[in-house]
Formats: structure tokens, C-alpha cells, sequence
């Protein structure tokens, strides 16, 4: 049984702050309950996206896949630190030529700005493949950490335009991407015969593979028994966040909670239940509750009440007397205590339930979840980053 979920280190700590709480005589003097988790390396993932109406297809399976993408990276053994970013492309004369997603481990609002593309315009052979390309390796803020696994899959179905005077073509653009370290991988969609050269090309020079795809996308779906009750379950996890900072801060993260209630209101419950599932890793832990949660940062000993000035807590937080706001603290962590607690076991039961359904299917050997796991598998191996659990359906 593949057990990819809830962070043990994650879940002991929280507890123990439930079970220490009644006995911290101040917030002044809050004290570790235990060490904070160890920072992983990084994996740093752009997706170079074909958005034009041929994409229709592959665009929806990475709205409802992008999630197992994440937790298919986070399984590797050194608790990896996920970000992810997205250029969108389409070409000269449709609504935009690239689209800017930077890289962050707020896969939320990452996800929010996914949910926002649909496929439209192209229709006339090349695109801007090149300009993408070029943006995301000079326009992302890719880090200096030389221990990082650093990767862009450009995912498309049509040929660059070679054409476009005074633009950067693919060849020089991947090799600036391979002398800062970070290797090109192409997925082509569908079967457009002048797309295999430059894709196979942009490959090699990337030091990346070519993969292929139907023009669906190719990635391997199941639904469970689970998936309604994870869902509800990852709802109310994220109604335990209590965020609190300045102004900016404050404004950031709003549109992280207004990301993550769209995300409920119209995402499918497989995309919902697999959101959840990579929020149960120790990867995903940033992307549920960020830097500034205050139940998190408390209950790990990261900061008292009493260091946080009041105008940085949340409005009705700072209505309560300081016992009220001490147990409505140890409330809320004793709350994500349970709600882990219950989707670590409902997600298990989904896991064996996939992995059946997987063996049935002869291992889903060309599906482009496999596809993208054996490429991060291998490659990502020199950055010291070891898989085997396979990937995350």
C-alpha cells in the first residue's frame, strides 16, 4: 500500500500542541512543542502551455491532473518544496501571445489563474513557441540553488514560428535554459507531423525527453468511492486557516482564500479530492497554509500572540480576550488534527482503490502520468531526489 499522505512530523506536532495548549501560562512564553519540519530541497516545474483552441482537450486534463502532478513530485524521499509556474501561449494577433504565471508554492492561486484559460484562437498552423519559451526562462524567478531540480514541459500540438525577424529562436533559448541548470522537456499532443522535429530537437538540447500524447492528453482518470467525502473533508480543513499579517501581506493572501473558494465553487470533485490529497503531504503544507497562519505558526512555536501587533490579526480574531483567542487556537488545531486524521484514512482506501484499477489497466504504462514520472524520476535523480512509489493518479 503506497502511502503518500499526511506528513507524520506534521501531524505529531500539531497534536502536541493540542495536548500541551491548557498548559502554556502565556502566549508570551509559547514554546516549541516540537522542531519545525526540516526544509526539503526544491523542485521548481513551468509549464509552457499551448492554449489555442486545438488544445481544448489537454488543457482541461491539466486542470484536473495539475494536483496529482504536485503530489507525484512530492513523493520523492527528501520532502521536496514544490513550486510551480505556467506560461500560456498562443500567438501574434490572438487575445495575448504569453501569459505569466511566476513560480510560487501557492499552487492555489497558480491553480485559480489555470482555471482561467480556455482554449481559443490559433487554428493557422506555428505559434509562439519560441516567445514562450524565452519567457520562461528569463521572465520566471527561477532560484541560484544549484541542489534544485528545475524543469519546463512545453506542452503543445504545433510547430514554432521560425519566421518572426529579430525574435530569439528555440536553440539559443534552451541553451540559456541548460546553462542555468534547467532542463526543457516537450509533450506533444496529437499527431501535427512538422510539430515531432522541433519538439524532438528542443528535447536533446534540453538535456529533457519527447513525449507524446493523444490530443485528449493522455492522462489516466479514476473516480472512487472516497472522493465526495475527501472533498467535503479538505473544505473544512481549509475553514481552519487563520491568516494574519500587514496590509500586504493581508492582500496576497485574500486572494489566496478568494482562489481557493472558486476552486470549491467550480472545480470537479476529482480535481478537489486531489488538491486535497497533495495538501496531506509535508510538501503541500505550504500551499494549504502558507507562512501566515497564525494556528500553525503558534502551534509550532514560530511566534506568540503577544509578538504579532493587533492590527495584524484577523477583524474577529481580535474582538476575543486573550483565553478566548488562546482556545479558539487550540480548538482549530485540534480540529485539523481529526479532519487529517480522516482523510489520511479515507485517501488510503482511495490509494488501493486506484491501484487496482491500475493493475487492471496493465499499469497505465502510456498514460502521461507515467510519462511525466519517468522523466522526473531519472532526471531529478542527479539532484540527489529519489521516487518509487510511481505516480499519483
Amino acid at each position: 500500500m503506497k502511502s503518500k499522505l499526511i506528513a507524520v512530523a506534521l501531524l505529531v506536532m500539531t497534536a502536541g500542541a493540542v495536548v500541551f495548549y491548557p498548559f502554556i501560562e502565556s502566549s508570551a512564553t509559547v514554546k516549541p512543542v516540537q522542531p519545525p519540519m526540516p526544509q526539503g530541497q526544491k523542485i521548481e516545474v513551468v509549464f509552457v502551455l499551448d492554449t489555442t483552441s486545438s488544445m481544448g482537450g489537454l488543457i482541461e486534463t491539466a486542470k484536473e491532473k495539475i494536483w496529482s502532478i504536485a503530489t507525484t513530485l512530492a513523493q520523492a524521499e527528501q520532502t521536496p518544496e514544490i513550486h510551480m509556474g505556467l506560461v500560456a501561449f498562443r500567438d501574434r494577433g490572438d487575445a495575448y501571445v504569453t501569459d505569466v504565471v511566476d513560480l510560487s508554492t501557492d499552487l492555489d492561486t497558480m491553480y485559480g489563474r489555470l482555471m482561467q484559460f480556455a482554449a481559443v484562437g490559433g487554428g493557422d498552423g506555428p505559434e509562439s513557441v519560441n516567445q514562450a519559451l524565452n519567457d520562461a526562462v528569463h521572465q520566471i524567478s527561477w532560484s541560484q540553488d544549484p541542489s534544485s531540480y528545475q524543469v519546463i514541459f512545453l506542452v503543445g500540438d504545433a510547430p514554432p514560428h521560425m519566421d518572426y525577424q529579430g525574435e530569439a529562436k528555440y536553440p539559443e533559448i534552451v541553451r540559456a535554459a541548460t546553462d542555468k541548470g534547467i532542463i526543457v522537456n516537450t509533450i506533444q499532443c496529437g499527431d501535427v507531423p512538422s510539430t515531432v522535429a522541433p519538439w524532438t530537437e528542443i528535447a536533446a538540447l534540453g538535456n529533457g525527453r519527447y513525449l507524446k500524447v493523444d490530443q485528449a492528453g493522455g492522462a489516466f482518470a479514476v473516480t472512487t468511492p472516497f472522493d465526495e467525502e475527501i472533498a467535503q473533508l479538505s473544505a473544512e480543513l481549509d475553514g481552519t486557516r487563520l491568516f494574519y499579517g500587514n496590509e500586504e501581506q493581508m492582500e496576497e493572501l485574500n486572494g489566496k482564500v478568494a482562489a481557493t473558494e472558486r476552486l470549491e465553487e467550480i472545480a470537479v470533485t476529482g480535481s478537489r479530492v486531489r488538491r486535497a490529497v497533495f495538501n496531506a503531504t509535508a510538501s503541500g503544507i505550504a500551499n494549504l497554509f502558507g507562512d501566515q497562519d497564525l494556528v500553525e505558526n503558534i502551534t509550532k512555536g514560530e511566534v506568540s500572540l503577544d509578538a504579532v501587533p493587533e492590527a495584524e490579526l484577523p477583524a474577529s480574531f481580535r474582538e476575543l480576550d486573550r483565553d478566548e483567542q488562546e482556545q479558539m487556537i487550540g480548538d482549530l488545531a485540534g480540529r485539523r488534527v481529526d479532519l487529517q486524521q480522516r482523510i489520511d484514512s479515507l485517501a488510503e482506501s482511495r490509494a488501493d482503490f486506484i491501484d487496482d484499477r491500475v493493475a487492471e489497466e496493465g499499469g497505465a504504462e502510456d498514460s502521461l502520468d507515467r510519462q511525466l514520472y519517468d522523466a522526473v524520476r531519472a532526471q531529478a535523480a542527479p539532484a540527489g531526489l529519489s521516487f518509487e512509489d510511481g505516480p499519483e493518479f
